[in-house]
Order: structure tokens, then sequence, then C-alpha cells
């Protein structure tokens, strides 16, 4: 692929977030894409916030963004990024989990930080995709984990 068409795209505003995933609040865990390479990674932020509905019982005195929350924002990451790269938006088709592997959590995220979730793609192809997912804050490592997604129709209501 050349590189102009690989030329990285962002940032992404929430809007144009929204019309890659379907996902809504409370469980839309993606709020801006700084940078995204078609076919290769994508960089993104969540605002992790105290008034997150999760930090009422994760833990009283000591709130904690649960891991499998850090795991699923890095996956709507990864889901921006085969959507975009795939050229899907507004196709209706969605990226769902197939497998998670390899998830470290090294240190805990709490409110009032921005989580940036680096992803890229390890292989991609027609309808089953392998992403390496990092998250961060302040530069420091907080989670990361390999996962795989296959894209798919929506179920049939």
């Amino acid at each position: 692929m050349s590189d102009a068409v690989r030329a990285a795209i962002g940032p992404l505003d929430i809007g144009r977030v929204m019309a890659a995933l379907p996902h809504r609040y409370p469980m839309l865990l993606v709020d801006r894409v700084e940078t995204l390479v078609p076919d290769v990674s994508i960089t993104a932020i969540k605002a992790v916030s105290m008034n997150e509905g999760f930090f009422q019982g994760h833990f009283p005195g000591r709130p904690i963004m649960p891991g499998v929350l850090i795991v699923e924002a890095m996956a709507q990451a990864a889901g921006i990024l085969a959507v975009e790269s795939l050229g899907l938006a507004g196709s209706g088709k969605l990226v769902y989990f197939m497998a998670i592997d390899g998830a470290k959590f090294r240190k805990p995220v709490e409110p009032g930080v921005l989580l940036q979730l680096d992803v890229t793609f390890v292989q991609k192809r027609s309808s089953v995709c392998k992403f390496s997912g990092r998250a961060l804050v302040d530069g420091q490592l907080v989670a990361e984990a390999n996962f795989t997604a296959m894209i798919a129709d929506p179920p049939k209501a």
C-alpha cells in the first residue's frame, strides 16, 4: 500500500467515533481519536472521570477503573481502526471479540486521567482481525493485551 493511502488521519471527534462504533453511554469508552493510520494503528483517548458509574462500587474510597473496561476501551479503539481501515463506517457491521490473550495490568487507573489507547493490527483477513493493544497514562504502561475480533452483521431483531 502506498504511503499516501496509509497517511495518518485525525484527530477524530466524538461524532466520528460514534459513527464508527455502535456503543453509546455508558458503554462508549473512546472519547477521541488522536491519530489513525489505516491498516496499521490507532491512538485514541478515554477521559476517565469520577462521574463514571462504575467508580461508585469499584471501589468506594479507592476508585479504580476495572481492568475489563480498560481492555474493552482498547477493543473499541481497535473497532474504530477496523471500521475505518475496511471502509465499513455506516454499514451496520459490528466488531465482536473472539479472544483476549496475554492481558496484563500494570498500574491502577484512577479518575482524572487521560487513558491513551494504542492499538496496532497484527493480522487482518476479510472477517477476522488480530490486534495488539496498550493502555498508557502519562506515558506509563498501565495495561496491555492481544485480542482477536470478528467483523459480522448485527444479529437479526
